[in-house]
Formats: C-alpha cells, structure tokens, sequence
C-alpha cells in the first residue's frame, strides 16, 4: 500500500472536528479543557475526546492530542487520570511540549506514539537527534526552517516530519516568545497568548503593524514538501471557525490528491481557490513563509488587520455515517438474529468487511394479526444519532409473528454496539 503524506486539520471544538473529517483531512488534532495551548478555543470535554477518537477510527483517519504548554509541578497529578481512558480509547498521538510531560508519557504510557510540538522551536538535526532517542516517532519543526533543512532532518534521522502548511505564523520562534507574558502576564506557554504582536504600534494616525505576520499558506509548495520527506501536512487553526476548518481544508485536499494522481508535472494551482484561501481568512494577504527564503518585508502585514469572509450562509455541518447492511432472521418461537456487515478499517490503512450476528428476544406468535415487515423494517432501519447508516435491510419472516417494538429496539441498539466494538477493537489498549 502506498503511503501517502497525511492532512492534518484542526479542530478547537466538535464541531470543527466533524468539518475536518468531513472536508477531508486524514487526521484532526485538538485539545481537551487541560494541558493545551488554546486556552480560549472551546476545546473537548473529556467525553468528546473519547467521542472523537471513536469516530475517526471508523473512518480510518486519526486524531491527536495536544499537551503542548509548559506545565507546573502541582499539575502533574491530573495529567494520568486525564489521559488513561483516551490512551485506552486508541488516542494516536499526542503533540508535547514540555520535556518533563514528554519523559513521563513515555515510562507511564508506553505505547502511545509521542510527537515533539512546534513550541520546542526545533530547528535542526540535533535537536530531532535527542528528540528521538527519548521516543519521538514525529517533530513538529519550527515554522521558520526550509524545505532544504526539512529534507536534512528527515534523511538524517529517519523521523516522521508534520509541518505547518497554512494559517497564523508567529513573530517570534513559537515556544520562545515572551512578548504576551511580559505585557500582560498571560503567557503563550501556558496557552494564554494574548497576541500582543497583532496590535497597531506607531503614533497617533499613523498606526501601523510592523510585528503581525501575514499568514502561511503553501499550497504552491506542496510538491517540495512531500518530496522533502514531510509526512504530515499541517493546517493550523484551533481558534478558527468550522466554515474556515472545513474551506481550508477540502482545498488541500484537492491539492494533495491532485499531486498524487498527477504528479509533479500535472501539478498546478487553479487561481480561484488561491483566491478562496485568501478570503476565508487572511491578514493583509497570504504568504509562503519561510519554506523558500529567510525573512523579508513582504511576510509583515504592516498596514491593516485582518480580513475573513463569513460563510455560516454557506456551511452546513454534516456528520459522516458508515455505510452498513443488515439482515433481520424473525421466526415465530424463536430468538431474532440480527446481522450487520461494515468495512473495517485496519490501524495499518487496510481495510476488510466484517459482520455480526446479535441475537433478541424469541418472537411471539400473533394472536391476532401478525407483523408486518414494514413495522419490523422501521424499527430496525433508525440509526439517528449513531456512526451507522443502514444502505440495506433484509427482512426474513417465518411464520405469524408478533415481536414488541421494545424489543426490536433493544435489539437494533445491542446489534450496534456490537459492531462498534468489532470496528474499533484493535485501536483498544489496556494499561
């Protein structure tokens, strides 16, 4: 199976993570209500994580945590009763910053795949070096390296590199500025950036923005980046909008696929979606960052703030259902057996189809005029609610049967438990 360079999208809420998924992106990271960089996104709550992770498992894509702040002593007791039931859950990984928090994770929670964050301000081969030899499987580098630098640590070190491709770009190397601490006493390491670097300085009326960088975006990049050994495409924005989410991301998608079906040489960026990154949120323009050069004037926004088009008139959240089909076997004295078949999609990126048989309560026999199968169809045809749309349904009827709508029910909900726990058993982990 080829392996393909993943799409990386975030999400500060649940609703962001479901115009993720439904946009395209291959991965979701987000944070719960502790131990995140975005203190003022709306975050998880620690049942959404688990919610979240299930869902991405069903679909074969996966979800990451971040525990990127820099965290007190006194904290520290939270952290295992935090994370145990969403390391349980399969979480995929999780994007730390703190060396302590990084060392922990990897003697407590042994098998869960540790990613350095972008906060650690990696820059070169060194650092991936020692990165790597406490048990990182992934570095986020800092925005501000090349494509050439990218290139050096991924064939020097062998590891897996996820790289910013859109969205804010800080002043300073993140993880390193002090800026909002010194000002305000809200510290960026702690979550609570109050974004100082985005205000206008200068005299009265003659204001301008000389330490607010124009936001990333480097879609025109995307065939360096993948050949450079970039094995993680990342959108930032944990404090953006599902429409934004869901824009941002089904336009790397397009590009992303487009490479891979094409290749270099048929790569090529239509104007009009260049047009509609730019409008869904930008700050006096859009610009590649560092990827081909080191600084410049023209990565400064410097006259104006910034500018996002509304598209809550346009977006309409949709929440993916599995496709799956069943066959119901209802015969009179006997107990119901319900079947339901599903693709399985395997850790590894491979998929199977699976299916299982749940058994119900024994039909009655009908005193007076028995069920119909359209009564038994509507009941076992809901999936409101649940991961499951059922395409296609089966009815076999052996004799004059009467069965409780009760117990249909029981029995449809049971049937999808059951496949829930079939689709999601290998992610499972014990500790």
């Amino acid at each position: 199976m080829e392996k393909r360079t993943e799409l990386l999208a975030p999400a500060g809420t649940l609703e962001c993570f479901y115009a993720a998924m439904s946009a395209g992106a291959d991965a979701v990271y987000a944070g719960g209500t502790r131990f995140g960089a975005r203190a003022y996104a709306g975050n998880f709550t620690d049942e959404e994580l688990i919610r979240a992770i299930d869902y991405a498992h069903i679909f074969g894509r996966k979800f990451y945590l971040t525990l990127n702040t820099l965290t007190k002593e006194s904290e520290m007791k939270d952290l295992p009763g935090f994370l145990k039931p969403l390391y349980e859950a399969g979480l995929d990984g999780v994007i730390v910053q703190d060396i302590g928090i990084f060392r922990y994770l990897k003697e407590h929670f042994p098998l869960l795949p540790l990613h350095s964050s972008t906060q650690m301000a990696l820059t070169g081969v060194y650092g991936a070096e020692l990165l790597k030899s406490m048990g990182a499987v992934r570095i986020v580098p800092a925005r501000e390296i090349s494509v050439g630098e990218i290139r050096e640590i991924h064939e020097k070190t062998g590891l897996e590199i996820e790289a910013f491709i859109h969205g804010a770009m800080c002043y300073c190397y993140s993880g390193m500025c002090l800026m909002s601490s010194m000002l305000g006493g809200r510290s960026g390491n702690r979550g609570r950036c109050a974004g100082p670097c985005r205000q206008p300085y200068g005299g009265k009326g003659s204001e301008r923005y000389p330490l607010s960088m124009k936001d990333l975006s480097s879609i025109e990049q995307l065939p360096d980046m993948i050949e450079a050994g970039v094995d993680s495409m990342k959108i930032e924005g944990r404090m953006k909008a599902p429409e934004y989410v869901a824009g941002v991301t089904s336009i790397y998608r397009k590009y992303l696929d487009l490479y891979y079906e094409k290749g270099r040489d048929g790569f090529k960026v239509d104007k009009k979606d260049e047009e509609e990154l730019l409008s869904l949120y930008s700050r006096s323009g859009l610009n590649p960052g560092y990827f081909d050069r080191h600084n410049g004037q023209e990565m400064i926004t410097m006259r104006r703030g910034s500018y996002s088009r509304s598209l809550s008139e346009d977006y309409e959240m949709k929440i993916m259902q599995l496709p799956i089909k069943g066959n119901a076997y209802i015969k009179e004295g006997e107990p119901m057996v319900f079947t339901l078949s599903a693709v399985k999609a395997h850790a590894d990126g491979s998929q199977e189809e699976v299916t299982i048989a749940e058994t119900g309560a024994a039909a009655d026999t009908a005193k007076n005029r028995p069920m119909e199968e359209k009564q038994i169809r509507k009941q076992l045809m809901k999936t409101g609610g649940s991961l499951f749309d059922l395409e296609s349904l089966d009815i076999s009827i052996d004799g004059n049967v009467f069965v409780p709508v009760s117990a249909l029910n029981d029995l449809r909900r049971r049937a999808f438990d059951k496949l829930s726990e079939e689709l999601l058993s290998e992610f499972r982990r014990t500790l």
